[in-house]
């Protein structure tokens, strides 16, 4: 099938779950080892965010996929030009055949939201990270730091009061990777922060500079001897070439 084809094709099988409220599929684009997603989002209330997944017939949709980015996840908002961008080779390795895709989403109403968290400071291994965020239930929270997907640190029932001090472990590594991962422990509902960075306590220039500078008299000396980072779906299917395409 070529990619003119395709376009038609998704674009006649697009469509909303009810005009008030609902995701459409508008059409799909092929881009080397990416299937790209063009969908819009209806909602009355622009003010409402949403959380989607994306699913696909390969496991009978049984799970969302991982290796999606683009408009996905917790907090997508209401629009017309949204898009999702899943590498497939990465998900599931060479693939060849037909399979279908699936939005699901519901409205999202996060039982914490963090306030005032500056994803653009530097936080110091070693060193405290204050969160407050405004809390939308009473059940115990789990509050757990990750490196990519390598769990750091974290507690375990905590009070959901709004306040917790997370402590980064001076023997983390530097990375620009983090976040935090908040857990509700009786729904399994779940609220991650946005990426931010960790470094070393102390710079490594200055760390090094000391030692370049007694390197340095140690030559001097040496050379004065003589020395020297509300529920809806849409499905659609696709027929797909032989992956990764060159």
């Amino acid at each position: 099938m070529n990619m003119r084809n395709l376009l038609v094709f998704v674009a006649i099988l697009g469509h909303s779950i009810c005009a008030a409220q609902g995701v459409s599929i508008r059409k799909i684009d092929i881009s080397g080892s990416k299937i790209i997603v063009f969908y819009s989002l209806q909602d009355p209330n622009p003010g409402n965010e949403y959380q989607l997944r994306l699913y696909s017939s390969v496991d009978n949709f049984m799970s969302p996929l991982a290796k999606v980015t683009g408009n996905v996840g917790d907090e997508v908002k209401p629009g017309n030009d949204l898009k999702m961008e899943w590498n497939i080779v990465d998900e599931f390795g060479p693939y060849k055949g037909r399979l279908s895709v699936e939005i699901r989403g519901k409205v999202f109403v996060p039982f914490v939201k963090l306030q005032g968290f500056d994803v653009n400071k530097k936080y110091k291994r070693g060193k405290p990270i204050d969160i407050a965020w405004k809390a939308g239930a009473t059940n115990m929270i789990n509050i757990e730091l990750f490196k990519g997907s390598q769990r750091v640190a974290g507690e375990s029932n905590l009070q959901n009061n709004g306040t917790h001090t997370v402590y980064v472990p001076s023997s983390a590594k530097p990375g620009n990777d983090y976040r935090l991962k908040i857990t509700d422990t009786r729904t399994s509902d779940v609220v991650y922060s946005p990426v931010f960075v960790v470094t070393p306590a102390i710079p490594l220039l200055l760390k090094v500079l000391p030692v370049v500078a007694i390197g340095g008299a140690a030559a001097a000396l040496g050379g004065g001897g003589g020395g020297g980072t509300t529920g809806t779906s849409a499905n659609t299917t696709i027929a797909l070439p032989p992956f990764p395409i060159n």
